[in-house]
């Protein structure tokens, strides 16, 4: 019986390694995998909005004040170079002014858009505005419309916030009306 047990298990080691399939050779080859981080932006902004203007009492001789803000997100370490942004002269500039036009009326009431204090996200608006330089489209040349915010290399993707500081000149003397204007902004980089 030993014997017998001792064919049989011979047999089947012998079945198991004639089933086995044969290895002739392994070979190998590197697999290379990339990608390229892109440099973008995008902008969006809130409005610069003024509310009710009193040429009479309030802002006979004031200025009225008000904050907008312009959000930049852009891919982190974009570089310098050309990382600015512009504002628009909007829909009814002339005479190197922007102006908003009434709803009803052809009256144009006159108001400016100044940079924050500095080109550090987040830095308020100090009035009076008008010390600040005019946040513009950086057209050079003669009547230039002021100068567009240069940013800083973004240290993440992290949305960064600038502040729009806005201001209508005093003692303006218009019709009763609802006063618009659109201004575009421009991230370039």
């Amino acid at each position: 019986m030993k014997r017998f047990l001792s064919f049989l298990v011979f047999g089947l080691i012998c079945i198991y390694l004639c089933v086995l399939p044969g290895y002739a050779g392994i070979a190998t080859y590197n697999l290379s995998v990339t990608a390229t981080v892109v440099g973008n932006c995008t902008i969006s902004t809130t409005p610069v909005a003024f509310g009710n203007y009193d040429p009479i009492v309030a802002n006979a001789t004031n200025p009225l004040e008000a904050t907008g803000t312009v959000v930049v997100t852009c891919t982190k370490n974009t570089p310098v170079t050309n990382l600015w942004v512009s504002l628009g002269q909007g829909l009814h500039f002339s005479t190197n002014t922007t102006h908003m036009q009434g709803a009803t009326s052809s009256d144009l009431l006159s108001y400016t858009l100044y940079q924050p204090p500095s080109n550090t996200a987040g830095a308020a608006c100090a009035s009076p505005f008008s010390s600040r330089p005019i946040w513009g489209n950086g057209t050079p040349g003669p009547g230039t419309y002021g100068n567009a915010l240069a940013l800083t290399s973004p240290l993440s993707k992290t949305a960064r916030t600038y502040n729009v500081c806005g201001s209508i000149p005093g003692g303006q003397d218009m019709s009763v009306d609802s006063y618009s204007d659109t201004v575009v902004a421009t991230v370039n980089f």
